[in-house]
């Protein structure tokens, strides 16, 4: 599921989210249920059938870096037992409760910055900062919820 959401926030990156969510099963049946250890061994034929389907986001960049992504997501596996392990240490393992009013929810953060820098150095693609920190909202590690928001309080 973190290799999946990580792919799907890279796919988003200049798009709209909806647009994302639309294609979303495209994606997982274009990209073998966002298994990484097929999408690592895609070769160019299959980068061509990728650039040729419609259900998909047809971004060359994008779809290349999901390939790489796929092979370093493996080798962070491999050296730390599992990527979840690897990205919680960007929050101590636990999440994070901001206490944001509204207008005040910033793009990234301290935490989504080294995430994003760590990312690059181990050979990632299109994980900026901001990237990095919608897909620490999005698998709960960071809960953004406004004050006044009936999800503010809910345990993660």
């Amino acid at each position: 599921m973190l290799f999946e959401f990580l792919i799907l926030e890279g796919a988003q990156a200049g798009l709209s989210w909806s647009t994302i969510l639309a294609k979303r099963d495209n994606y997982r049946r274009a990209f073998d249920h966002f298994d990484p250890v097929v999408v690592a061994h895609y070769d160019a034929r299959k980068v061509e059938e990728l650039l040729a389907n419609p259900g998909i986001v047809r971004n060359r960049l994008k779809i290349t870096s999901a390939i790489a992504n796929a092979r370093a997501f493996l080798a962070i596996r491999e050296e730390f037992g599992s990527f979840d392990t690897y990205v919680w240490r960007f929050v101590n393992g636990r999440p994070i409760r901001n206490t944001w009013r509204s207008g005040e929810l910033p793009a990234h953060t301290i935490e989504s910055d080294a995430m994003s820098k760590d990312l690059k150095i181990r050979g990632f693609k299109f994980v900026g900062t901001t990237i990095c920190y919608a897909f620490m909202q999005a698998v709960g590690m960071v809960n953004d919820h406004e004050k006044g928001c009936f999800r503010y309080g809910r345990k993660l």
